[in-house]
């Protein structure tokens, strides 16, 4: 198995207490330098020839161990070995099954208890890199009990002093010191450094602290003392965490109800577990912190917060998948009152989907203010830059016109109502789209789908050409503008999908219409009710509500 040892120390539960020499029993476990155990078959028949050969005067005094006494001692190693390995090849198996850095944390932490048998710990994340992400994370302790823990004086805190490289409290070169995995204890200046680096220094960073007493260890400062108290611990266990290529990534301790501290073999377990988890760890913060850039990257590339326009409130809703997606949408104001609004998805992932992303929508932005009031030229405009500039990708986008209201400045006439009373908020939209969903729109009277002729995507065409089609929201309707992702989280087929989202929107509680927050808060909820940034998702989503006021 890729990661752990095949010759394990000698489970502590198995240990004959007849055995004589270690370098004679065939009881001992495998030999010290690592090489395999003796099959049991040899060490009957090596059993079996000393029999024959000795006479039963020889060895006065020594112990009477029959064969069967051996076999069955060392049947009980192999037992406690086999055991071990199958403990840590379950522990490792559920480790990676996460897929998260905080899911991975909180597992290392519960297998670490279990292995060391504790109740308590927690795993502090600081890579040495200085990138982050940098985060605390308890089992069996609330915050506050973490943030009390953390009061205690640095240098006094083992896993401080891990994440801090500092050697082990009072390490001098007549003290010992723990060793990283192999149960045993060195010298503090037994470290291959030169006879004479001894000391502090020469005792090196900290591979593990081990603080079996703390009430009862006067060395230890008070604070730490008073903390323990204060929280029931009596002792703790801390060990690094390291992986390359990112060096440390962190530190965990373990914390004891009562004075104790870690056997030999459960050192050994712990130390092959966490050089399992580290990796995994780092992986995964590798990964994190590549979608953390798409993520800050996309943000910057939307808008940073959408604009005001005299009789029109927006919301808006998005989410990108784990590895970023080219989903995106704008609201711009334009001369005159007016208001563009747009959404559109790239096709790809990534860092590139999502710069593609960002070049389209600012060329819609430029295309809009010079000819917005045409979305179909827009569109075509779009259409030719992607085809001369990306031939390889393709996109779907979707552009709305939205008239000033009647009576501004640039505006239509204010339309006649019934007594001579004119509508000062009537408004009529213009719209066209390229492969694109239909918009929704949403009132006290009507939810339906705007009908838009159908179109190929931009990019799939020699040349792009559509009708735009015209609609007028009265007073208290919305208009809905969504992305594809909206509809494929959903797991359904793409009609059910459709037919929920209308069922959604027509869900919306008749005193919620006038708020479009709580519009599209409403519509996530029931399309999506494992929340909008689901992890497990690859699609990006966008949800872009226009209300227009009475």
């Amino acid at each position: 198995m890729a990661g752990i040892e095949p010759a394990l120390p000698a489970p502590t539960h198995t240990v004959d207490p007849r055995a004589g020499k270690a370098s004679a029993d065939p009881t001992a476990g495998p030999p010290s330098d690592g090489s395999p155990p003796t099959p049991p078959g040899a060490l009957q028949d090596s059993a079996l020839d000393s029999a024959s050969d000795a006479a039963p005067g020889d060895a006065p005094g020594a112990p009477d161990i029959s064969v069967a006494d051996q076999l069955a001692a060392v049947q009980d190693r192999l037992a406690g070995w086999i055991s071990d390995l199958s403990t840590l090849h379950d522990l490792t198996e559920q480790l990676a099954r996460t897929r998260t850095v905080e899911d991975a944390l909180h597992e290392l932490l519960r297998a670490g208890a279990s292995l060391v048998g504790a109740r308590r710990g927690l795993v502090a994340l600081a890579p040495a890199d200085g990138f982050g992400p940098e985060t605390t994370i308890g089992l069996g302790l609330g915050h506050a009990e973490i943030g009390t823990i953390e009061t205690i004086p640095r240098r006094a805190l083992s896993y401080a002093r891990i994440l801090d490289g500092l050697p082990e409290p009072g390490a001098t070169g007549d003290e010992t010191r723990m060793g990283p995995l192999d149960g045993t204890r060195h010298a503090a200046g037994d470290t291959g450094r030169p006879p004479g680096a001894r000391g502090a220094a020469a005792a090196g960073p900290c591979t593990e602290i081990s603080e079996p007493d703390i009430p009862g260890e006067k060395d230890l400062d008070p604070r730490l003392r008073e903390v323990a108290a204060r929280l029931g611990y009596a002792a703790s266990y801390a060990v690094p965490l390291t992986a390359d290529p990112i060096g440390r990534t962190g530190a965990a301790v373990w914390l004891y109800d009562e004075p104790a501290a870690p056997t030999e073999r459960q050192r050994h377990l712990i130390g092959l577990y966490r050089a399992h988890a580290a990796e995994h760890l780092a992986r995964l913060l590798e990964l994190h912190r590549t979608r953390q850039a798409v993520r800050i990257l996309r943000e910057e590339l939307l808008p940073h917060r959408l604009p005001r326009v005299p009789g029109v409130r927006l919301a808006v809703r998005h989410s990108s998948g784990p590895r970023g997606g080219g989903d995106w949408y704008d609201a711009l104001p334009l001369p005159d009152g007016a208001l563009g609004l747009a959404i559109g998805s790239v096709t790809g992932s990534g860092p590139s989907a999502v710069a593609a992303m960002g070049r389209l929508r600012a060329s819609l932005r430029a295309y809009a203010v010079m000819e917005g009031e045409d979305p179909v030229a827009v569109l075509s405009d779009l259409e030719l830059l992607l085809r001369l500039t990306e031939p390889a990708r393709s996109a779907t986008a979707l552009f709305a016109f939205t008239e000033p209201p009647p009576g501004a400045p640039g505006g239509p006439p204010a339309p006649p109502m019934p007594g001579g009373i004119t509508d000062p908020f009537a408004r009529k939209i213009v719209l066209a789209g390229a492969g694109h969903c239909p918009p929704l729109i949403l009132g006290d009277l009507r939810t339906e789908y705007v009908e838009t002729s159908l179109s190929a995507p931009l990019g799939m065409l020699a040349c792009w050409e559509a009708p735009s089609v015209e609609i007028e929201p009265a007073g208290g309707e919305t208009l809905l503008l969504y992305s594809d992702g909206l509809l494929h989280r959903t797991g359904e087929p793409m009609d059910r999908a459709f037919a929920r989202l209308h069922a959604a929107a027509a869900g919306v509680p008749r005193a919620a219409r006038h708020d479009p927050e709580a519009v599209v808060d409403h519509i996530v909820r029931a399309m999506l009710p494992q929340g909008l940034d689901d992890p497990l998702s690859e699609e990006d989503v966008v949800l872009l509500a226009a209300y227009f006021e009475e």
